[in-house]
């Protein structure tokens, strides 16, 4: 599958674009959270990435939970929709996007979690009163939503 956003990136260069996106909080049995220690920003984060063409929300957070973890998504609850001033991010190398992120909460899963050394360089389960401090700030937001969940979908 082509990625959608390397080819806009080389018609637009680094200027801000907006990204349709998944994250994926992938809860063990002990209610801990994965994230990934990701190698671009040595930021910690949920496994998540972009939407690409002729792919669902659904078909794009399984495809990156197995990218970036090697896990199989078994089932997926849509918690939250997140966009907005908020969801703007800066890489390292300069691209610059804003968020519009489906999150969906994963309890059933399959495999062992390794990262892929690629994206991730670690992975880990953390409880949500122990997180960790150089969490991607979009992503912290997210978990308060996922803290504050009640079953209810939540859009900001």
């Amino acid at each position: 599958m082509q990625n959608y956003v390397k080819t806009i990136r080389k018609a637009i260069g680094a200027e801000k674009i907006f990204v349709p996106g998944v994250r994926g909080i992938i809860v063990n049995h002990n209610q801990e959270i994965l994230l990934q220690l990701r190698t671009d920003t040595s930021s910690w984060g949920l496994p998540a990435g972009s939407v690409e063409l002729n792919e669902t929300a659904r078909q794009a957070l399984s495809r990156e939970v197995k990218e970036e973890t090697n896990l199989e998504v078994i089932s997926a609850e849509p918690m939250s929709l997140s966009c907005g001033p908020s969801q703007q991010f800066t890489y390292p190398n300069g691209d610059c996007i804003q968020c519009f992120a489906l999150t969906f909460i994963v309890k059933e899963w399959g495999g062992q979690p390794t990262p892929d050394m690629d994206e991730g360089s670690e992975l880990r389960f953390f409880a949500l009163s122990d997180l960790p401090e150089n969490l991607i700030p979009t992503h912290k937001e997210t978990l308060k939503d996922y803290a504050r969940y009640d079953g209810n979908f939540i859009v900001r």
